[in-house]
């Protein structure tokens, strides 16, 4: 490859230019320098970002043509990237941009989970940050009254989530801010920085409560009372999370026949848990049973670590390639107030920061197993952190923007989902339990499918289902059918379906991911014979990495 290219250069300067405008999104990237600053998220900072990005991509146009591989990749990134990021500010995403799980509501809180604690410097960040918090929010007041002023407003189910949301990190009690001030009295600090901080804290703490305050009395009552956004919306969002286009109908179908054959498969292994019982009668010894679950948060987090540890030792240069750099995974418990569920944050550029698995649980336990292995190989090793490190290593391959920032959720989180059913191919699954955990968590991908297609184009239920049989999709209906097709708890149903609604076709973007990778497995098997070698084609999936999937087809089947 030719380092020489124009285009390498051009990347780096793209990931400043975007890392000065979204500076959360930095941190969270390991990106170092602007750890002390939150973004602009007014009307003003919006255009600002625009045409900063509008300039790079008449610069990215202007480059010279390339035949090679990796350089013309890299060209193909850049333009995805900055398309993207047009395509939001153009189109008003951001005036909507609030929801219950991926909004700025919560990167402002949730950012300070990725800060460094070690040094004063670092504490001096996160204070500096936490001053800053009250102007953010305002910033992002604006914006969201700039779309009301012109009709585009999110459902109120959305407001009501993020204002409880904002209402619990305000909070005295369950504020994760309040806990982060503990963690910094744990610590030595002169005087002076202890007197900062806990301004700092209350400061934000109460810039929280004003923006829950606004979201309840000023916002609420002009939001919309549909959670749906309609087909043609969901097109585009569609395309935007899976880099390429689908038929929804089709793919309403296929969701409703992966249902139906996961259905089979769970009954089959319930009997297994306990002869002749029901998928309900299994989940409950599976949820009950003392000696099936972990006792505490801790105890669970431990267990976690323990099992990524074992896998990245057994399977790192035998089924795959795997970087020095990412032989450490931590696991760590997520603080209280987010979305429940478990998320991946990857390496910090100079691999300072480790990756890490947080696991937002609800309450300190009891916690049952059976659903979380199988999770722990999806976000840890080797789903997100295989991925995701292999991509930040790959300097001699990828654009410093291609490793960074470029993130599809086709691509990455079907991946993911694909090393969950690889990890039960290779016997890591090793008791009934944990195969009916993965078993219910392809159920829970398989349902957001038909839920999330189905809610936002208004679909009805096909007829010939055994489940509410050619009803209209509403909000109890998707969490009934979470909670007795995918087991899910009712808090964590709710939590998930309000997620679907927020979030329009990210939901899918795991199961059709995890679809279109096996379809260019199998292509790529048929095109070399005898030749296919799983682990390689592992390795030339990985270093493509998480672009786009028509973008992953053509450069795996060239």
């Amino acid at each position: 490859m030719s380092q020489q290219h124009p285009i390498y250069a051009l990347s780096d300067a793209i990931v400043d230019e975007l890392a000065s405008h979204y500076p959360t999104a930095a941190t969270y990237l390991g990106i170092d320098g602007h750890d002390h600053r939150m973004p602009d998220l007014s009307p003003d900072g919006a255009q600002a970002a625009l045409e900063a990005v509008r300039s790079l991509r008449r610069q990215v146009s202007e480059l010279t043509p390339t035949a090679n591989r990796w350089d013309r990749l890299a060209v193909l990134v850049a333009e995805a990237a900055l398309d993207e990021e047009i395509e939001h500010i153009e189109h008003g995403d951001h005036l909507i941009d609030l929801n219950s799980m991926a909004s700025p509501m919560q990167d402002l809180r949730e950012v300070f989970d990725h800060m460094g604690r070690d040094s004063s410097d670092h504490w001096a960040n996160i204070i500096a940050r936490l001053k800053a918090m009250d102007p953010a929010l305002d910033g992002y007041r604006r914006t969201l009254n700039e779309g009301r002023a012109m009709g585009m407003v999110v459902a109120k189910r959305q407001a009501e989530a993020t204002a409880e949301q904002a209402g619990v990190h305000a909070s005295e009690d369950d504020s994760a801010f309040v806990a982060l001030m503990r963690e910094f009295e744990a610590s030595d600090h002169s005087p002076a920085m202890k007197t900062a901080m806990a301004e700092a804290v209350s400061a934000a703490r109460a810039a929280f409560g004003r923006f829950s305050e606004y979201l309840r009395e000023d916002y609420l009552p002009a939001a919309r009372p549909e959670d749906g956004v309609g087909a043609e919306a969901y097109a585009r969002y569609a395309r935007r999370f899976l880099g390429m286009d689908i038929d929804p109908i089709e793919t309403y179908a296929w969701g409703w026949s992966e249902v139906m054959s996961l259905r089979a498969a769970m009954e089959t292994v319930a009997d297994q848990i306990k002869p002749d019982a029901t998928i309900a009668e299994a989940l409950e010894v599976l949820k009950t049973d003392p000696e099936r679950g972990a006792p505490s948060a801790e105890v669970f987090r431990e267990m976690m670590q323990e099992r990524t540890e074992d896998a990245l030792g057994k399977l790192a240069g035998t089924h795959f390639d795997l970087p020095d750099e990412i032989r450490r995974c931590d696991v760590k418990i997520a603080p209280p107030g987010g979305a429940l569920g478990a998320y991946y944050v990857g390496p910090s550029e100079d691999f300072t920061r480790p990756g890490t698995v947080w696991w937002a649980l609800d309450g300190d336990g009891p916690v049952p197993l059976y659903d979380q292995i199988t999770t722990a190989y999806h976000e840890g090793f080797p789903g997100h952190h295989l991925q995701v490190g292999v991509q930040v290593s790959l300097a001699e391959k990828l654009s410093r923007l291609h490793r960074l920032w470029m993130w599809k959720s086709g691509s990455g989180e079907g991946w993911a989902l694909y090393a969950e059913r690889l990890m039960h191919e290779l016997g890591f699954l090793d008791k009934p339990d944990y195969v009916f955990g993965l078993l219910a968590a392809q159920m829970l991908r398989a349902c957001r499918v038909v839920i999330d297609i189905g809610a936002h184009l208004d679909l009805t239920i096909p007829a010939d289902q055994p489940f509410h049989p050619g009803e209209p999709w509403r909000f109890e209906t998707a969490t009934e059918m979470l909670q007795d097709y995918a087991t899910l708890d009712a808090p964590y149903a709710a939590s998930e379906v309000t997620r679907y609604y927020g979030w329009p076709a990210q939901a899918i973007s795991y199961k059709i991911g995890e679809r279109t990778i096996l379809d260019i497995r199998d292509e790529v098997e048929q095109q070399r014979g005898d030749d296919f070698d799983l682990k390689a084609f592992h390795r030339e999936l990985l270093e493509v990495g998480p672009v786009g999937l028509d973008l992953l087809r053509e450069m795996l089947l060239a």
